[in-house]
């Protein structure tokens, strides 16, 4: 990304977030929240895997390739996060939080 003379970011990091949250909502219709992490269930190896949720809490059947190229989105706007946790992108704000227990107050 470009930088203007004072260094800062020609895009600041929300906007590309916000921008990225569109791209998602319209490649997924009715698409609420993305669950993104390197823990898919079927492979013992790390690799990008996502579950879609709609409104309802109810999961979005996507094919395998729509499910990766989400997730590497996801994980590419985000390079600073630890990945080997998942996380939850939500669309309508645009915000990504852990969801793993821990992170949600339920752990030990």
């Amino acid at each position: 990304m470009l930088a203007m003379p004072s260094g800062t970011l020609a895009c600041p990091d929300a906007d590309r977030q916000r921008r990225l949250a569109a791209q998602l909502a319209d490649m997924i219709p009715g698409a609420a929240t993305i669950r993104v992490g390197l823990d898919g269930p079927k492979q013992k190896w790390p690799h990008p895997h996502a579950i879609v949720k709609d409104e309802a809490g109810k999961n979005v059947e996507l094919s395998r390739t729509a499910i990766r190229v989400a997730a590497r989105w996801i994980l590419r706007a985000w390079p600073e996060v630890d990945w080997t946790r998942p996380h939850i992108f939500d669309l309508a704000h645009a915000t990504l939080t852990r969801s793993d227990p821990i992170a949600a107050g339920r752990g030990r």
